[in-house]
């Protein structure tokens, strides 16, 4: 698609055309840091190269370019899953500081918008971020503000939490010794790269539920599709965006995956692991096995990745239970991060 606002000129993004792309992802980049340096975590340039460039039957996603005089100063990017929640679109919009309170951003989120449309998308999704010192709604920081302006409401608030590597093995002794004594019975399983073929149906099953088991505030999703496939299709997807993957899974007596955790790890960004999801089957909660697989995956991570030296981490502020996991393993919050949402109408 394309349209003009003033002087604005969008366009779509050809993923394809490394320069085009390179100016993408560097307005994306300086406007996803601005003022949030040393919390901001943006994709790094291949790891976003290479998801524009996928084609896959489970995502889509567009992205939008907005040029002043044949210069890229905003960035838009729209997307959603193929196989589930079909009504759901995801925007973003990345303005270059300098080139904010021009209207650009303001254009391009109708641009945005318009795609997904376009998609048949009927709820958009957005996040924003800001200290975590600030209000806890964000009431008065700049992105707030700005999707507030555009229709967006505060669905839920999550916050960013690091923990600097490694942690002692006396804490992790402890923690694990704690946990143990509530789960006999299940087995816990670590490994790094795919999920092993065995337990693949079982890791599909569970992880595809981490939308809904979680808490999603005002946020309306169905479960994602269990299919092994797309287990696949997403590990190899990170494979080729250079990303390690490090996994524990608990098994009950069946040797059936009841809960999981995993790290996913960059090896051309920063020297930090991103922990990606953590979830307990509903059944099988009171045995204390959400602390167990994080114990033992953090172990995993410090013996084969001496050269980290940070996790980084979100959690819903009413995930109370997961919110006291990480406390006790060591996490400290140090951002607030807030997901809106707009209901198009017709």
């Amino acid at each position: 698609m394309s349209g003009t606002s003033t002087q604005l000129e969008i366009t779509d993004l050809d993923p394809f055309d490394d320069a085009e792309f390179d100016e993408f992802h560097a307005v994306y980049e300086a406007a996803e840091s601005f003022g949030r340096e040393a919390t901001a975590t943006p994709w790094e340039r291949d790891e976003l190269r290479v998801a524009l460039r996928e084609e896959a039957r489970r995502r889509f996603r567009h992205g939008l370019c907005g040029r002043v005089d044949g210069r890229i100063v905003v960035t838009g990017a729209v997307e959603g899953s193929l196989l589930d929640n079909l009504d759901i679109g995801e925007v973003r919009v990345h303005t270059l500081p300098e080139a904010r309170r021009r209207g650009h951003g303001s254009a391009m989120v109708a641009a945005c918008e318009q795609v997904a449309r376009e998609r048949g998308r009927t709820t958009l999704l957005g996040m924003c971020d800001w200290p975590f010192s600030g209000h806890p709604e964000g009431d008065g920081e700049p992105g707030i503000e700005f999707a507030r302006k555009h229709g967006y409401a505060m669905a839920l608030v999550e916050i960013q939490r690091r923990l600097d590597l490694p942690v002692e093995e006396e804490t992790l002794d402890r923690l694990a010794a704690d946990a143990a004594a509530h789960h006999a019975g299940y087995t816990l399983r670590s490994w790094s790269g795919p999920v092993p073929e065995e337990l693949v149906q079982g890791w599909a099953e569970v992880t595809s539920t981490l939308m809904t088991e979680a808490p999603m505030g005002d946020i309306e999703r169905e479960p994602q599709v269990a299919d092994p496939q797309v287990v696949r299709e997403s590990e190899a997807l990170a494979f080729a965006q250079g990303r390690e993957l490090y996994a524990t899974a608990a098994l009950d007596e069946d040797g059936t995956v009841v809960a999981y955790t995993n790290f996913g790890v960059n090896n051309e960004g920063s020297p930090r692991a991103y922990q990606w999801g953590t979830l307990v089957r509903p059944e099988h909660r009171g045995h204390r096995l959400g602390i167990a697989v994080k114990v033992a995956n953090l172990r995993q991570l410090q013996r084969e990745r001496p050269d980290l030296g940070q996790v980084v981490t979100w959690n819903a502020e009413v995930n109370s239970h997961m919110v006291g996991v990480n406390e006790a393993i060591g996490f400290v919050p140090v951002e607030r991060s807030g997901e809106v949402q707009k209901r198009l109408g017709g």
